[in-house]
């Protein structure tokens, strides 16, 4: 199963990556649990220079963006792959 982790403080561009996150998910059919991480301090243990992040199995693979649904597809794809 996959781990992704929407890093923000829930602004609508973190509401965004949690969207597309989520429909990138159903689309590809993967078991994944989505989570919500709104704690500055856990947010700043992934070393990103502003928010939204996204993180794949404690892989950060966006940061500062909202990544299109392509991207994340392919990330879920990769890190799928890999698991």
């Amino acid at each position: 199963m996959l781990t992704i982790k929407v890093l923000g403080s829930g602004c609508a561009n973190c509401k965004r990556v949690e969207q597309i996150a989520r429909k990138a998910v159903a689309d590809l059919a993967v078991e994944a649990e989505v989570i919500k991480v709104t704690d500055y301090n856990d947010i700043m243990a992934y070393d990103i220079l502003s928010t939204p992040g996204l993180v794949i199995n404690e892989k950060v693979v966006s940061s500062g963006r909202i990544p299109t649904p392509a991207e994340v597809t392919t990330w879920l794809a990769d890190a799928e792959m890999e698991g």
